[in-house]
């Protein structure tokens, strides 16, 4: 199995974010990308033995994501929400077939999209490519893509599937499931915003 790094964007996780690492895997390397956070999350992922890499203001999610594909120097890189709602157990499918040269990126395709606004970028995103869940945090793709994808969007929903395929990538889904996580779920209003960034891929696309 290619060598592998576990990439964690994590902001305020204190509480779950030392759970999430230690179920890792221990053949993987952990980096999770501390966005700011003003908890404990740095020191309860460093206690679990996870390298941490400190981003000194809160610059949002795909910034951290950014930042861990850069520090990473594995082929591989598996992205992984902080909160323990994926189960680490799918990750090993997920490398499978980047490791067997079959794919460049997959997708840990959840059986439930909780979010109506999420479930609309992905029936957008679906009018291109044949995918389940284009918003899932659950991926595995080859670190020389995930250098070189712009992630210049609200949110990763769609987008980053699309830019990827824009790109050439071989991509693929397996079916994962997910946990019930003790956290409140907020109106995801950047949402709105990614609706035109998705559908400017789309026309891109089209006109390529």
């Amino acid at each position: 199995m290619s060598a592998t790094t576990v990439v964690v964007p994590a902001y305020n996780e204190a509480g779950r974010i030392g759970t999430t690492v230690a179920e890792l895997p221990d053949e993987h390397s952990v980096l999770v990308v501390d966005d700011g956070s003003t908890d404990a999350t740095v020191s309860e992922a460093q206690s679990v033995g996870a390298t941490v890499v400190e981003q000194p203001h809160n610059k949002g999610y795909i910034a951290a994501l950014k930042r861990g594909f850069r520090e990473a120097s594995t082929d591989i890189i598996v992205t992984f929400d902080a909160d323990g709602e994926h189960r680490p157990a799918d990750i090993k499918k997920l490398i499978q077939p980047i490791a067997a040269d079959k794919l460049d990126l997959v997708l840990g395709a959840r059986s439930t999209i909780p979010r109506p606004s999420e479930r609309l970028l992905n029936k957008l995103t679906q009018l291109r490519l044949d995918v389940h869940d284009s918003g899932t945090g659950l991926r595995a793709l080859r670190r020389s893509l995930a250098v070189e994808l712009a992630l210049d969007t609200a949110c990763t929903c769609g987008t980053f599937v699309l830019e990827a395929a824009a790109r050439g990538a071989r991509i693929g889904e397996v079916p994962v499931e997910t946990r019930s996580v003790q956290k409140p779920r907020g109106i995801a209003w950047k949402h709105g915003a990614q609706f035109f960034h998705v559908l400017r891929y789309l026309l891109v696309s089209q006109s390529a």
